[in-house]
């Protein structure tokens, strides 16, 4: 049975005065989090606000061992990408 995790990270962007400026952010930390750990990553939520942002990082994978680490590592590096706008992560399974 195929182990599917779900890492959803809240953004707070205080610095971000428009859209364009909060996307910039997103799309960065989106694609860098998609090549380096082969995931699939998505805004969810708060596209129209300019200070926050809920983005999904999705993997599947035969282990859900294997899922955890990829999930662990990719909130790492959105944690050393991001700094002080990830206000909060969680991880979710459907199994």
């Amino acid at each position: 049975m195929a182990a599917i995790g779900v890492l959803t990270l809240e953004l707070r962007i205080p610095d971000a005065h428009s859209l364009k400026e909060k996307r910039h952010h997103v799309l960065s930390l989106k694609g860098r989090l998609r090549h380096k750990f082969n995931v699939s990553v998505a805004e969810i939520d708060y596209q129209d606000i300019w200070q926050r942002a809920l983005i999904s990082v999705v993997t599947v994978s035969s282990s859900r061992q294997f899922a955890k680490q990829v999930l662990d590592a990719a909130e790492a590096e959105a944690a050393s990408l991001a700094g002080r706008y990830l206000v909060e992560a969680t991880i979710e399974w459907l199994d």
